[in-house]
């Protein structure tokens, strides 16, 4: 073990860290800073964004630190076959337990396309005309061969290039490895701006935002944060195959020795295969079922 002498077993005991609890503070702080930037909240008055700005720049500060310990952990020798096992199956769980947040986003829509009519027996009046008919009265549903579309080419082509690239970095082609990875980025980026353009479109043209029915909102609401977090997941995945590159770029990172880049790759096509079941259920099925 590199830190710690005397140490003789396979496991990484890991030195006092401040990340853990720096990495909670900013994260309460930019999620408070998002509600308040939103709605207003604790006597900041809505459209500040300066706590956002502070508790975003404080995570990404974190992320970067956290990272940066990690590495160099790992070249210190610390992360010993049986360590990089755990990583394996840490990542594996985590992939899983990201899977279990997007059923959530998905049982909604379901629960509310295949059963609304369960809420038609209901003694209110406002609540029986509501769930009348899917969509609710009022939502446009946007084309899902048109930007949706767009979007499910260009990240099929991105895990492709992922693959290709990780082949790469596993046969000791770093050059190919870079163009893949280079080529995975700019479909990240792309993939974020066509969405951020389809939701200008929605919120422009209040597609979702009608007072024609009472659940308009809901199923607006919905849309946004099964689409939103995606998005969300995809920025995360495109900052982390960005670490990959440059950390490739210095040199580091060897065909027997890449569990950081092996973890990006498992991550973005977890996005990929969550963008599939977005596309197929959110926008093309569920949309239609009346």
């Amino acid at each position: 073990m590199a830190s710690h002498e005397g140490v003789h077993h396979d496991y990484h005991l890991v030195n006092p860290s401040p990340w853990p609890l720096l990495s909670s503070f900013f994260a309460v702080l930019l999620t408070v800073g998002v509600v308040a930037g939103l709605k207003g909240i604790f006597g900041i008055p809505k459209g500040n964004w300066i706590m956002a700005i502070a508790g975003g720049v404080g995570v990404l500060y974190t992320m970067f630190g956290w990272w940066a310990d990690v590495i160099k952990e790992s070249r210190g020798g610390d992360h010993t076959p049986v360590v990089q096992i755990g990583l394996r199956y840490g990542m594996i769980l985590f992939i899983m337990s990201e899977v279990m947040f997007f059923v959530a986003w998905f049982w909604v829509f379901f629960e509310m396309s295949l059963f609304h009519h369960d809420r038609t027996f209901s003694a209110i009046a406002e609540v029986r005309d509501a769930w009348s008919q899917w969509p609710p009265k009022g939502v446009e549903i946007l084309d899902p061969w048109h930007f949706p579309l767009i979007n499910t080419l260009i990240l099929l082509t991105s895990g492709t290039a992922v693959t290709w690239a990780h082949h790469a970095l596993q046969k000791g082609d770093r050059k190919e490895a870079k163009q893949g990875l280079l080529i995975t980025i700019l479909l990240g980026i792309t993939f974020t701006c066509v969405q951020a353009y389809e939701y200008r479109e929605i919120i422009g043209e209040k597609l979702f935002f009608n007072t024609e029915s009472a659940n308009a909102g809901l199923y607006g609401s919905s849309f946004f944060m099964a689409t939103g977090f995606h998005g969300a997941h995809v920025l995360i995945g495109t900052i982390f195959l960005i670490v990959c590159l440059l950390r490739i770029v210095a040199g580091q990172m060897t065909p027997k020795k890449h569990f950081g880049f092996e973890a990006a790759a498992w991550y973005w096509h977890f996005v990929d295969v969550v963008w599939l079941f977005l596309f197929a259920f959110i926008y093309v099925t569920l949309p239609k079922l009346h």
